[in-house]
């Protein structure tokens, strides 16, 4: 098991082929919830938070296979952004619609005056956090407990390798070859989720 992650966009690539359904299948499973959790935050009913999320993923179905994936030009989850922001501003525009508990456009119109950046730096941050989240879910039940526990006490909560040891009674040595071998899954699942764009893991 290498501890280099894989940067390649494997389900990016894979559901640019309409034939791959399980590709597809995983790809909706992961970035709809996200989609979703975005357009509430931004003043959308649910009802309406999932209109918005079946066209963003309408959308991605009809132009992943024009989607070059080149890093110089923008990455996956920049346009998947800038896609579903626009969404939602069209949402808000039509028919004089206004997000939910607001009496006027005051809540539309911040949307249109904030920067895209800033709003992207949110999206990213999320997207980071969601992608990491999925990655567990899935690795998770490839390891041992005590496996895990050495990752989760040492790279999550900071605790220190000889704690670790003591609390599992395993040596040292084996606290970090567990912590190394569950970061390098984890990199690779990540990296199969994403864009290829690194999370810091």
């Amino acid at each position: 098991m290498t501890s280099e992650p894989i940067t390649r966009p494997s389900l990016l690539i894979r559901i640019r082929d309409s034939a791959d359904h399980d590709a597809w299948n995983q790809f909706v499973e992961v970035y709809a919830p996200l989609i979703h959790r975005f357009a509430v935050r931004k003043g959308l009913q649910e009802a309406d938070a999932a209109d918005i999320t079946q066209d963003v993923l309408r959308q991605v179905s009809n132009s992943i296979g024009r989607f070059q994936y080149e890093t110089e030009r923008g990455s996956f989850r920049a346009w998947l952004f800038t896609t579903t922001r626009n969404r939602i501003l069209n949402f808000f525009t039509r028919d004089g619609r206004h997000p939910k508990g607001s009496g006027d456009t005051g809540v539309r119109q911040l949307l249109e005056q904030q920067p895209a950046s800033v709003e992207q730096a949110d999206w990213d941050r999320e997207l980071e956090k969601h992608l990491f989240s999925c990655a567990v879910e899935r690795v998770r039940p490839e390891f041992r407990e005590n496996s895990w526990q050495a990752f989760w006490k040492t790279a999550i909560e900071n605790q220190s390798a000889s704690a670790t040891a003591s609390d599992l009674e395993i040596s040292v040595g084996a606290v970090y070859i567990a912590k190394s071998r569950v970061l390098a899954r984890l990199r690779e699942v990540v990296a199969t989720l994403g864009d290829g764009e690194s999370l810091g893991l």
